[in-house]
């Protein structure tokens, strides 16, 4: 059983010119091309952090060359690996599972083996035109009654919007797993945390989902910060294989996110394009990010 959690802050990455053309020659054209189109350096900066984390762990842990690995996205936007090639002779080793986030601060990616993985990160951050009560209003549908309950029960409005991300990216982390999309009832899932505090030096996993009223056993959903302000939770289910047998004993305990640096990215990087002098021309001139930074939820 393998098991990787790594993480990148973005936020606090400031990428030279070097960096940023090695970066680009070293993912898929067509990619580095959807990065590009992106109106803030921020966005841009996080999609191309998302995909040298998937193509580290590609590289490093399946023991694919880098110049072979072939990703593309399934029709709900998930990332996959397009004709594995077989890796040794192995009698059929177990597969690994992917997936990666980007939100606030941060870039995460979650991989296991023999186990669909989901994974989802979200920054604590005040609504940006409207009052917590009024937020909390519109949001009313996404969350069950429960749910509402545990949030609602929080000391303080920053405590209560802490509760509501974890809960929001406790449902992304689901959904990114079963890879549904946006089309998913987020009602039907309902979680039932755990009183433990969520720190940054040990994960949690004994928080428990209730889907369609059922309690779900084979799930397991992995929780911890990054920082004060970054929830990130990873879902752990069953392979969607018959006959896949849930794994949930032979688990072993929970693992924090592993901070990466820029060159633990490229650490095992191969440039697969020519230098393109525009990209870092482009990149130079967008802002960092909107005026009133509204916190867009995207995981790609």
């Amino acid at each position: 059983m393998g098991s990787v959690r790594w993480a990148f802050r973005c936020g606090s990455w400031t990428p030279s010119r070097s960096e940023w053309l090695f970066a680009a020659r070293c993912i898929q054209r067509e990619e580095k091309d959807r990065i590009g189109q992106f109106v803030f350096a921020k966005d841009a900066k996080s999609a191309m952090a998302g995909r040298l984390l998937l193509r580290r762990f590609v590289c490093e842990r399946m023991g694919i060359p880098w110049s072979e690995i072939r990703l593309e996205r399934s029709p709900k936007g998930k990332p996959y690996l397009a004709a594995p090639l077989k890796i040794n002779s192995c009698p059929e080793p177990l597969a690994w599972s992917f997936n990666v986030s980007h939100q606030g601060d941060y870039a995460v990616l979650a991989a296991e083996q023999g186990m669909q993985v989901g994974v989802d990160v979200m920054k604590t951050t005040m609504p940006g035109s409207s009052s917590v009560p009024e937020f909390f209003r519109i949001m009313t549908r996404q969350f069950t009654a429960h749910e509402w309950s545990a949030i609602q029960s929080a000391d303080s409005e920053h405590q209560q919007l802490a509760a509501f991300y974890r809960h929001w990216a406790l449902k992304e982390s689901f959904i990114k797993a079963i890879g549904t999309g946006l089309g998913f009832n987020l009602q039907r899932a309902e979680f039932h945390l755990t009183s433990d505090p969520l720190t940054q030096e040990r994960a949690l996993n004994q928080t428990r989902m209730q889907l369609d009223e059922e309690e779900e056993e084979d799930w397991i959903f992995e929780e911890s910060l990054l920082d004060a302000d970054h929830h990130v939770a990873v879902a752990l289910g069953p392979e969607d294989k018959p006959g896949s047998t849930p794994l949930r004993p032979s688990l072993p305990p929970p693992t924090t996110f592993t901070l990466l640096s820029f060159s633990d990215l490229i650490a095992s990087a191969s440039p697969l394009t020519q230098e393109d002098p525009a990209y870092w021309d482009s990149f130079e001139k967008k802002a960092e990010a909107p005026q009133r930074q509204s916190e867009t939820h995207t995981s790609h």
